[in-house]
């Protein structure tokens, strides 16, 4: 994540209580401890936490999804009888992963073998995304009756069936950490979405180099409405497939 000049004091603000749980001194000192001790892993999953944003929904851009479910996915079962595997490679708190499953059920496709994965580099949204169960803010969006469809309600808000839970697997995962990854990133189809929008130029360039090493020729990276990858790589061509584009790795 990248924080231009302008928006350090942001920074600062989120990782001032980090500062002072460890009893650092000084933002340096705490910049020591987590580049040289030997618990540095630990601290750095709470800077993940703390850096986090939080800001999805159900249902969110859906015309790439509806691209989904409309094209790709029977264009691939029309030739192929192999697992067709999903990343929902910087999933927050889960509710892409379940709207990418949500969508395919409603599609018809519920019988078909289709893997959906998610990740993301704070545990807390990955533990959150696994206990699947969600508040009205994260419903905004989502057509009326797939809540009373798919979700049960329970104290806190809204509990995804555990047949739609066991259909989505979460893993923690640093997109630039080519090791933890490499195994997500063979995947044909590849959502990471409104992610470059915090990442500098250099960590979009290395982030999709990382993709496009793994992943099959003609597999789809699905990127936000507000990012483009134009400039940044040579290894994917912009494509319209629907009413949504994407890029697709030549």
């Amino acid at each position: 994540m990248f924080f231009e000049e302008d928006r350090c004091d942001l920074l600062i603000d989120k990782l001032e209580p980090l500062v002072e749980e460890r009893g650092c001194s000084s933002y340096l000192d705490y910049y020591y401890l987590l580049k040289h001790e030997e618990n540095g892993v630990a601290d750095w999953e709470r800077v993940m936490d703390a850096l986090a944003v939080p800001e999805t929904y159900f249902w969110r851009e859906m015309g790439q999804i509806k691209a989904l479910t409309d094209i790709i996915v029977p264009q691939w079962f029309a030739r192929s009888s192999s697992p067709l595997r999903i990343w929902s490679a910087a999933c927050s708190s889960g509710e892409e992963a379940y709207t990418i499953l949500m969508a395919l059920l409603e599609a018809g496709h519920g019988h078909l073998p289709i893997e959906i994965f998610g990740s993301d580099a704070s545990p807390t949204a990955v533990e959150k995304a696994r206990s699947g169960i969600y508040r009205e803010k994260a419903f905004r969006a989502l057509p009326p009756g797939l809540r009373e469809k798919y979700f049960t309600r329970v104290e806190g808000g809204w509990r995804i069936d555990s047949e739609m839970a066991g259909r989505v697997h979460f893993q923690r995962a640093n997109l630039l950490a080519t090791d933890e990854i490499s195994s997500a990133a063979r995947a044909p189809i590849i959502f990471c979405r409104n992610v470059f929008i915090y990442f500098s130029a250099h960590a979009i360039r290395q982030t999709v180099a990382a993709f496009a090493s793994r992943m099959p020729s003609k597999g789809y990276l699905f990127v936000g409405a507000a990012e483009s990858l134009l400039k940044l790589t040579t290894d994917f061509e912009l494509r319209e497939i629907g009413e949504a584009f994407s890029y697709v790795r030549i």
